[in-house]
């Protein structure tokens, strides 16, 4: 694997017995654990999406095979049982927040499992994990008008800056959907990186904002995850989940095109 192409992880609840609306992209505290074994014997180096975005900002080197652990929504699992590990392996990874999820007192309500509180976010980000931003409520950014896609945005910025301290640096989109208008605005509103899912490696080409990831779910055996990081046989993997998001995505673009035409007639 080229040191210009890096694996960038996407997990979502890591738990033994995970909501049936999370099943699928789940994965069990035992995978996750021997998969944080294998990078660790293989010489991985893990880097929060921050340190990405400086080191390619900067045409510095990066480390010899980088690799991204990334967990979107912030599903409470991944304080109770992906926390030790990292710790164990002394591993950096990426939280990105759908604050509106979240427990406590920005809760909105609509989340699809048990979420972390802010105390636990707040232990995570102390442990050497990175926050990054989600959305507020999680929707299909790409679908909203530009209020609610602002609004959305910049929610999110505020309450982890509020709760945290520190404003995020990264994003990522949830569903990875986006599109020119979305990446804009979430560079606009302060963010200096944002990833995707595309379930191919990244690279500095993609562009910032358009980082794709691979995803990790239950099924990911670990013959496949091995595959997966060292870069090989990633689009046969991924091939199934290719055809069907390029179906979709035609779907989606059609529903973008009636909205816009809704509004132009209001």
């Amino acid at each position: 694997m080229s040191a210009s192409r890096v694996p960038i992880l996407m997990y979502h609840a890591v738990a033994h017995t995970p909501a049936r609306a999370t099943y699928g992209l789940s994965v069990s505290p035992h995978a996750f654990a021997r998969q944080m074994r294998l990078l660790a014997d293989r010489g991985f180096h893990p880097l929060t999406a921050e340190e990405l975005a400086k080191a390619w900002r900067a045409g510095s080197g990066l480390p010899r095979k980088p690799v991204l652990i990334t967990f979107d929504d912030g599903y409470e699992g991944v304080h109770r049982h992906a926390l030790p590990t990292l710790v164990e392996h002394r591993f950096s990874a990426t939280l990105f927040a759908s604050t509106g999820w979240l427990r406590g007192a920005h809760e909105t309500g609509g989340a699809l499992d048990l979420m972390l509180s802010w105390g636990q976010v707040r232990e995570l980000a102390a442990s050497g994990v990175e926050i990054g931003g989600h959305s507020h409520t999680h929707p299909q950014l790409d679908q909203l008008p530009d209020d609610q896609l602002w609004f959305e945005v910049l929610r999110c910025r505020e309450v982890l800056a509020t709760e945290l301290g520190r404003a995020p640096v990264s994003f990522a989109y949830p569903y990875g959907y986006s599109s020119r208008r979305v990446r804009r605005i979430v560079r606009a509103a302060g963010f200096g990186i944002s990833l995707a899912v595309g379930n191919s490696l990244a690279s500095r080409p993609q562009g910032p904002y358009a980082l794709e990831r691979v995803t990790v779910r239950r099924s990911t055996g670990m013959a496949e995850f091995e595959r997966l990081v060292e870069g090989r046989g990633v689009g046969r993997i991924f091939a199934r989940d290719r055809t069907l998001t390029k179906g979709y995505a035609l779907y989606r673009r059609t529903r973008q095109v009636v909205r816009k035409a809704s509004e132009t007639r209001v």
